[in-house]
């Protein structure tokens, strides 16, 4: 890969962006008005992924309880950054960067930046992932997908998710640049769904694939699957760790500190929102199902989640969460 597609895939969000500067001074000043003065909605973006879609209900059954009316639209990721650009909705928690980061830079062009919140997955990646038998057979890096070898016995298809997706684009620029021999594979891109279908199906069978995966993700609980290093760092800095991050509007953001003070603190680990992932996806149960059994199962996390927040009414936040979800002592 050429330094000059990496480089526009880091992760900028631009000096336009307020970023965590503004955030963070958001956020660590005092509220110079009580939380009963914000307004009471919380509008959340929420692309069809069932990592956003618990988190973004566990962040709404936190709001509600303290008093806020919070809903949640589905839309996709390209239509999240155009809302938010145009003050349509308020917050997004899935901005996977550097693999968004175009469609970021084209939803805010001339439009007002985000402010940026931070990360709120720890440990996310995503990237070119095989089953273990093929790790172990020595097929361990990008670099490997160069050996006719793999090519072969991998039936010479990579499997993905769907074209118009920001991996969709970061493949195809794989491709043009010939980035670990990718222009000598062919791309199958699908829904998320019918990839991990196709890759399950496969290693049913012991047979060998490449596939395209991210995590936090069930697939990483349910199957025995090893990420291949990025030594090019094609999938964007430190080898396809990426940053999931939390993104609010300007407005919201200066209207709702007590709120955004809540969404900035909200934070889980890759493993932790795999297993919401899990239950919801793979499990099949429902999305306030599992938000509230996380909540119920992490109460400690769920303070410090809530440390300095308010209800809207000004009382302590972790006490009347607590009552309202029937949260166990921290």
């Amino acid at each position: 890969m050429t330094s000059g597609l990496r480089t526009s895939r880091r992760f900028t969000l631009h000096a336009g962006i307020t970023a965590c500067a503004l955030g963070s001074a958001l956020l660590a000043a005092p509220l110079a008005a009580s939380a009963a003065d914000e307004p009471a909605a919380v509008r959340f973006a929420v692309p069809p992924w069932p990592g956003v879609t618990v988190k973004s209900q566990l962040a709404a059954t936190l709001f509600d309880a303290l008093g806020y009316a919070p809903t949640q639209q589905e839309i996709g990721a390209t239509i999240a950054y155009q809302a938010l650009g145009e003050n349509e909705l308020d917050a997004y928690l899935a901005s996977w960067l550097p693999a968004q980061q175009g469609m970021y830079d084209t939803a805010t062009s001339g439009k007002q930046q985000l402010v940026d919140l931070g990360t709120n997955v720890d440990g996310a990646r995503l990237g070119f992932v095989v089953p273990d038998y093929v790790y172990q057979a020595g097929y361990t890096s990008g670099e490997d997908l160069c050996s006719k070898d793999l090519q072969d016995k991998a039936g010479g298809t990579i499997y993905s998710i769907e074209v118009g997706s920001g991996t969709s684009d970061l493949l195809a620029d794989m491709q043009d640049s010939a980035t670990y021999c990718l222009d000598e594979w062919n791309l199958s891109e699908t829904s998320a769904s019918g990839m991990f279908s196709q890759a399950k199906a496969a290693m049913n069978r012991d047979e060998w694939i490449v596939f395209y995966a991210w995590t936090p993700h069930w697939a990483s609980i349910e199957y025995d699957i090893q990420f291949l290093d990025d030594p090019e760092d094609a999938w964007g800095p430190d080898g396809g760790r990426s940053d999931v991050r939390t993104l609010i509007t300007p407005t919201f953001a200066e209207q709702n500190p007590n709120a955004a003070r809540l969404l900035e603190q909200l934070t889980f680990s890759a493993d932790q929102q795999s297993a919401m992932i899990s239950g919801f996806s793979y499990e099949e149960r429902p999305a306030d199902e599992v938000a509230l059994a996380w909540l119920r199962d992490n109460p400690a996390q769920v303070k410090a989640f809530l440390d300095g927040v308010t209800t809207r009414s000004g009382k302590p936040a972790w006490p009347a969460v607590k009552d309202t979800l029937n949260l166990p002592d921290a």
